[in-house]
């Protein structure tokens, strides 16, 4: 019996230090989570959980977890309120106190924009635009031949400004494209946008647009989405002016750099 129980023990060990190589992030409200902590920036905490470790990368405010328990038994304290005068004695050893409210420091509130470094983002942009009647009438004056369908290839250099704790985002953006390459036409347009995106990715924007036709603004709605820290934004944008409008469908992937 005992020679069993000393080969058992091994395989114990075994069972159980996978189970003990894990963090433990516990929130504000009291949920607990088993995870393994990746980063900790000063906005968000970053983390892959222990039960998907092949998971995505998953991130939360710093303002909504109170406590991280490393899995070498260490703890570190992200949210912990000083006890107010005549608030009620701190928990004894193995109690766990949820703050209620998120400290401020200088009169900042938790609802405030993030003001980081900003973040610049680019990549490629392809799509198409199609000419209504008016546009491709006035258009006609200078480029005879020209087809209502023209592709478009160029770029996107885009700048985060902000980040709300909800998620919400300002954008700064600046897209030079080249259309009618596939009609042997060589039709500059530069746009620079200002706008917002929201958690979901969905975005807005609103800037002027140049081109060979003269200036006129364009309004950009779309969506982005991301994978394995790549961005995929999805845009329609409509040029309205000499007599009708510009209708483009641009698509393609960013990256972050510095």
């Amino acid at each position: 019996m005992f020679a069993r129980l000393l080969l058992l023990l091994p395989l114990l060990a075994l069972l159980a230090g996978p189970a003990r190589a894990q963090d433990l992030l516990t929130k504000r409200n009291g949920e607990e989570v088993a995870v393994k902590v990746v980063e900790i920036t000063p906005a968000e905490v970053r983390y892959r959980r222990t039960d998907n470790p092949d998971g995505p990368l998953i991130s939360v405010w710093k303002t909504e977890v109170f406590m991280i328990r490393y899995a070498n038994g260490t703890k570190e304290m992200l949210n912990a309120a000083p006890a107010a005068p005549g608030a009620p004695m701190p928990a004894t050893a193995g109690q766990t106190v949820f703050p209620r409210e998120v400290p401020t420091v200088n009169n900042q509130s938790p609802d405030d924009a993030i003001l980081e470094e900003p973040i610049h983002l680019d990549g490629p942009r392809i799509g198409f635009t199609v000419l209504t009647s008016g546009v491709l009438d006035k258009a006609h004056e200078h480029l005879p031949s020209l087809n209502p369908f023209l592709t478009q290839f160029g770029w996107q250099f885009e700048t985060r400004l902000f980040r709300m704790p909800n998620g919400l985002s300002g954008l700064a953006e600046f897209v030079p494209l080249v259309g009618g390459l596939e009609q042997g036409q060589f039709i500059p347009s530069i746009s620079g946008l200002i706008g917002i995106r929201g958690a979901k990715g969905f975005e807005f924007g609103l800037g002027p647009n140049v081109t060979p036709l003269g200036a006129d603004i364009v309004l950009a709605v779309g969506t982005s989405f991301r994978s394995n820290g790549i961005n995929f934004p999805v845009n329609l944008a409509v040029v309205p002016g000499n007599g009708g409008a510009r209708v483009s469908l641009l698509l393609g992937f960013n990256a972050r750099h510095r």
